[in-house]
């Protein structure tokens, strides 16, 4: 049985759809699958163990390019065509990616209407499968693979990327997001990689524009790495031989515990329940002392009192470098001294 995947992006949706891969292929160990995918993320599929051959495609950029991609889409179609399909599955949910499935030789299939995160997209498809919107994305991954391939969905999140056992005595910290209110206060992130470096950690510390590389430059400002846009797979390699990782509410978080490397998210204005880090190797701290959250608003809107915390946003109040770094020393199983 050959499956066309085609889950394009973002980075953190694409780590969700591992799991569901490993287990189609541990129920049918005979299958084939291949995976569309944006362009920029190729490397995340191409690592997984059992992802015959991985397709390229440059929806976001051809779209600003029109004219200059019609060769470059042209070549994009005659990948999609190589093969025959005994099914096409958009566990995207998006009109763009149902219409990409729907350009594939095969039976196109996907959420229903109720379930896709785009409705209009599950016009496209032959069948959709009803998935339980209120749940954690990987476990709608796995759900609906098991529906459309057909065998039980198992309880097990492996993410199938193959582990490093080189690690160093270095940290991850991931500090960099879209949402103003998903930002770990700067003092934070200071105070704790004092504390990593005084217990012998080096920082790795990456950094995607101008304003996440002066930020990352303040957090290093006692030592450790800033790695200025890095291409995927270097950071990647970099990460897998990391001991361990902090990250805020952010795509290149979930690529931690998906590399087996044992690491803390940090989650304010957002629900973890829905989107956060998932799998062994990952641990959520998520505040609840405040009414608003999660307000999943992308600005704060919490009207501070002249007494209330300086701490910015303050649904991260409770969570203080104390308390991060237990959670990261519980996790990597190195258990050492808190901070004063």
């Amino acid at each position: 049985m050959k499956v066309l995947l085609v889950k394009t992006s973002s980075l953190g949706d694409i780590v969700h759809a591992l799991p569901a891969v490993t287990d189609a292929l541990q129920a049918i160990p005979e299958l084939v699958i291949d995976w569309v995918v944006e362009e920029a993320f190729k490397d995340i599929p191409e690592r997984h163990v059992g992802v015959r051959r991985v397709i390229p495609v440059a929806i976001r950029r051809w779209r600003q390019q029109m004219l200059k991609s019609a060769g470059e889409f042209s070549e994009f179609r005659a990948q999609l065509l190589e093969d025959t399909y005994d099914l096409v599955l958009d566990s995207q949910g998006l009109f763009k990616s149902a219409l990409t499935g729907w350009l594939a030789k095969g039976p196109l299939c996907g959420f229903s209407g109720a379930s896709a995160r785009e409705p209009v997209a599950s016009k496209l498809y032959r069948k959709g499968y009803d998935i339980d919107v209120n749940q954690h994305a990987i476990l709608r991954q796995k759900q609906l693979f098991a529906s459309a391939i057909g065998y039980p969905c198992p309880d097990a999140i492996d993410f199938g990327l193959k582990k490093n056992p080189d690690r160093k005595r270095r940290l991850a910290f991931f500090h960099g997001t879209t949402w103003l209110s998903k930002e770990w206060p700067l003092a934070y992130w200071q105070r704790l990689a004092i504390q990593a470096i005084d217990e012998g950690y080096e920082l790795l510390v990456p950094a995607g524009s101008e304003e996440e590389r002066a930020r990352a430059e303040a957090i290093t400002a006692a030592g450790g790495d800033v790695l200025y846009r890095p291409s995927l797979s270097d950071l990647i390699e970099r990460l897998s031989r990391c001991q361990g990782a902090v990250s805020v509410d952010t795509g290149l978080g979930h690529l931690a515990p998906a590399l087996g490397v044992p690491m803390v998210g940090l989650f304010g204005a957002t629900d973890p329940s829905l989107t956060g880090m998932l799998g062994q190797q990952a641990k959520v701290l998520a505040s609840t002392h405040l009414p608003c959250i999660p307000c999943r608003e992308r600005d704060c809107q919490y009207k501070k009192s002249d007494d209330s915390s300086k701490i910015h946003p303050p649904c991260y109040e409770p969570i203080t470098p104390e308390t991060v770094w237990q959670a990261l020393q519980q996790q990597t199983g190195n258990p050492s001294p808190s901070l004063d």
